[in-house]
């Protein structure tokens, strides 16, 4: 787990190689891994952090609560990335997500209110609209 949270964080290596650590840790599936994966939030490349978002989304793991919000609250973040957080909080749907998505359907940002609207609506789908729910077929990889 450490080799992967420094491949995914050190920013002097090829991109190939830190997607393939971020894929290393979604596939894990594991508390841990989506801990070490919110912190590739910190990285300069706004992109990436849009991954990060998507592959938390896909994870569905209530663990990764706080960091997308967090995310989501930075007036300042890029708006593609808030919006990936947003929609990656209306997966994991809890009562505590949902309140929260509801604060931001008036953001300033259109992508972010429309993406919390989009949100919400997975969020009330259950079983039928899951987002990005593929992980039922993935097995885990070493890097």
């Amino acid at each position: 787990m450490v080799k992967l949270e420094k491949m995914l964080l050190d920013e002097s290596l090829p991109i190939y190689t830190r997607y393939r650590a971020m894929f290393s840790l979604r596939n894990m599936q594991t508390d841990e891994a989506c801990l070490v994966l919110a912190k590739g939030f910190s990285s300069s490349d706004v992109l990436f952090r849009h991954e990060i978002a998507y592959v938390l989304g896909q994870l569905q793991n209530p663990i990764s609560i706080k960091s997308l919000m967090e995310v989501v609250e930075k007036l300042d973040e890029d708006p593609m990335v808030r919006h990936e957080c947003a929609e990656a909080l209306g997966a994991l749907g809890t009562s505590e997500c949902t309140e929260f998505l509801a604060k931001y359907l008036s953001d300033k940002e259109r992508i972010v209110r429309e993406s919390c609207m989009v949100a919400l609506d997975i969020s009330e789908s259950g079983d039928q609209f899951q987002y990005a729910n593929t992980l039922s077929k993935v097995t885990s990889v070493s890097a």
